[in-house]
């Protein structure tokens, strides 16, 4: 089965983990949304925890740095919001079982 830019750049965004929560973002249901325009160019919209996250510049960083290092890929743009706001709700079911909230 051959692997899609997209599959490739979901890969990338679950080596990606919050500092203070030992499961990666995307699993955590921080990225909000993934496009990936013909040319290659992919815009990540994602969110944090809180607001307040001191680690935010960081974690943005790694994905770009991420997504960039895939073959394939001519451009990052990796976008923050807090809208809507990020719930535990939002958390794959294997995450809230990790963090032991089911």
């Amino acid at each position: 089965m051959e692997t899609t830019l997209r599959d490739q750049v979901e890969a990338a965004l679950h080596t990606v983990y919050d500092p203070e929560i030992p499961v990666n973002i995307f699993d955590l249901g921080l990225v909000y949304n993934i496009e990936i325009g013909d040319d290659g160019q992919v815009l990540v919209v994602m969110t944090l925890t809180a607001p307040g996250c001191p680690v935010a510049g960081t974690i943005m960083q790694e994905v770009n740095d991420k997504i960039l290092a895939i073959e394939g890929v001519t451009g990052a743009d990796v976008r923050l919001t807090f809208d809507p706001p990020w719930t535990k709700e939002m958390m794959t079911e294997e995450a809230r079982l990790e963090l032991g909230f089911m």
